[in-house]
């Protein structure tokens, strides 16, 4: 098959903007020599093959998104377009920010307005979970002018400024304050997405809500980089919510030059691991919404043997409490498959994560197909696999809805299931 040319683009900046698709086929650049080493050096990106000594043949692989490669004269923008919208591509990340690697050097994109709506309802969630025992304090060093003694005297400050004068005195103290980075970084994505003007009502009042929490931090002063925060011990509450501010601002970071391109922040992601942590943390959060207990993605806690060699690797165990005894148990189990067609291999690792997980019901979740269900004969009784469908083209607003509507149909076949199978 031929490949299509493709007419060079340059950003303002004389970089070429090179624009492939997710699952396209071959298209024909005209590249220099420095162009075609900066993206040999890239190969996990795209895949390669001469046609003549300055006219390449390029195809994407099975990542997605925008970034900036090289430097001076081969200098390249890579965009490799998902199939979903770029509004949808941000909500499933909003749920799993931790698998878009981002990139700060600016890369040039088209305006789009939609982007932080998409965003705000899963930092709305994430920061009401990270506050939900109050927010984070920690100690601060200040110096500060004080009638009284707070902690240490700064004596070469005292006798510089006052000397001789008893009172007011220049001293250093630990405050214990929630003027810290992490709560810096929630009040400016709150305040950022704030801004926004299609916000639902829903949405906007609870970033006020959040807002007013965080009474006593400073607010970002304007163009000043987001802070910096490692996760550790002390903050690991905020864990998710973090990344989501992060990306709030990342995503508002337009520099508006001649009206037709903007500068974002660079990203790339496997799509087939977006779409599986989506589903895990998107259908976990809303069945501990209407069942209580704990989701697990991404559960490694069970084995396939009894020497414990062979983990299994579920997407998502959810633990709900038992009816009996009250006592978390593992209730669900879902697996994420970013393909068209189901396969026979999909049902015998569901089975097996069934058997010995010791439920009757096991969920896979596909990004298009029909629905249906296999039942599974299993000794004396018998499993159900239910292959369900989200589909990732519709708007991100329905995705939400598709979320709650699947989680429901999850909770209504666990319910009318004898819900495990025999020891």
């Amino acid at each position: 098959m031929t490949a299509r040319h493709t007419q060079p683009r340059h950003c303002r900046d004389g970089a070429l903007r090179i624009g492939l698709a997710e699952g396209g086929g071959w298209t024909t650049w005209d590249l220099t020599p420095a162009q075609v080493a900066t993206l040999a050096d890239h190969e996990g990106l795209l895949r390669m093959h001469p046609e003549t000594a300055t006219r390449w043949r390029l195809r994407a692989k099975d990542q997605v998104g925008s970034v900036r490669l090289g430097s001076g004269g081969g200098t390249v923008q890579l965009t490799i377009t998902p199939k979903v919208p770029v509004d949808r591509l941000l909500h499933l990340v909003s749920y799993a920010p931790d698998r878009a690697r981002f990139d700060p050097r600016p890369v040039a994109a088209d305006p789009r307005p939609d982007l932080l709506p998409a965003l705000a309802h899963a930092f709305v969630s994430a920061a009401d979970r990270a506050l939900l025992h109050g927010v984070l304090h920690d100690y601060r060093e200040t110096d500060d002018t004080l009638p009284v003694v707070r902690g240490r005297i700064r004596h070469a400050d005292q006798l510089r400024r006052r000397p001789g004068v008893p009172v007011p005195l220049e001293v250093t103290y630990h405050d214990h304050t929630p003027d810290i980075p992490e709560n810096r970084l929630l009040l400016a994505a709150a305040r950022r997405l704030l801004r926004v003007p299609d916000l639902s009502p829903a949405a906007r009042s609870a970033l006020q809500r959040l807002v007013a929490r965080l009474d006593g931090v400073r607010q970002l002063p304007t163009g000043a980089p987001a802070p910096d925060w490692s996760l550790n011990r002390r903050n690991a509450r905020y864990g998710h919510a973090l990344p989501l501010a992060e990306l709030v601002l990342r995503s508002s970071s337009y520099e508006f030059g001649d009206g037709r391109q903007i500068a974002v922040d660079g990203m790339l992601v496997f799509m087939w691991q977006l779409f599986e942590a989506y589903l895990a943390r998107a259908v976990g959060e809303a069945l501990r919404v209407r069942i209580g207990g704990r989701p697990e993605p991404q559960d490694r806690n069970f084995h396939l043997d009894a020497k414990k060699r062979l983990v299994l690797k579920p997407d998502l165990v959810h633990y709900a409490p038992s009816p009996h005894d009250g006592v978390l148990r593992q209730a669900v189990v879902l697996d994420a498959k970013f393909k068209t067609k189901p396969a026979r291999d999909d049902l015998y690792q569901m089975t097996a994560y069934c058997v010995r997980l010791g439920l009757t019901e096991g969920h896979l979740v596909y990004a298009s197909g029909r629905p249906n269900v296999v039942e599974v004969p299993v000794g004396e009784g018998r499993l159900r696999i239910w292959r369900h469908t989200v589909d990732l083209a519709r708007p991100w607003r329905e995705l939400e809805a598709a979320i709650a509507e699947l989680a429901e149909k999850i909770d209504t076949a666990r319910a009318a299931s004898a819900g495990r199978l025999a020891p």
